[in-house]
């Protein structure tokens, strides 16, 4: 309960952030996810954060994300490796696509990369699987 009480003070932190940030699909930024509940992805550290890929902009605020993890597991339907530059060199994750949510531009925090088109098209592909089983 310490953590979700900890996030809560964030999260009202975040709500009344005012974010000009602009973003597009295939950028990764570090974002405010949360302390969650169950299975469901959380955010480390004091800001509660997560790297994630944004799959698509949905509206100015609005955007479909996909958490990562920097533990790599075996290629599946629910995880895609990937690569990407950044300002410390190349980082090595995993999507974590069964974790695909909605999230508000207000919890963005700073971007990271930029996925290559290669590898963002084969995580959307493997996307599609999540709602058209094959």
């Amino acid at each position: 309960m310490e953590k979700l009480d900890k996030w809560n003070k964030v999260k009202k932190k975040t709500e009344v952030t005012v974010r000009n940030t602009i973003y597009k699909q295939r950028e990764i930024f570090w974002l405010r996810i949360g302390q969650n509940v169950g299975y469901e992805e959380y955010g480390k550290g004091n800001e509660f954060q997560r790297p994630i890929l944004i799959v698509r902009k949905l509206t100015r605020d609005l955007f479909i994300g996909v958490p990562l993890t920097s533990k790599i597991k075996e290629e599946n339907d629910y995880f895609v490796k990937i690569s990407f530059k950044t300002k410390k060199g190349i980082s090595e994750n995993m999507t974590m696509l069964l974790q695909l949510r909605v999230y508000d531009k207000k919890r963005l925090m700073g971007k990271e990369g930029t996925l290559d088109k290669d590898q963002f098209n084969k995580v959307i592909e493997k996307c599609k699987g999540l709602f058209i089983p094959s």
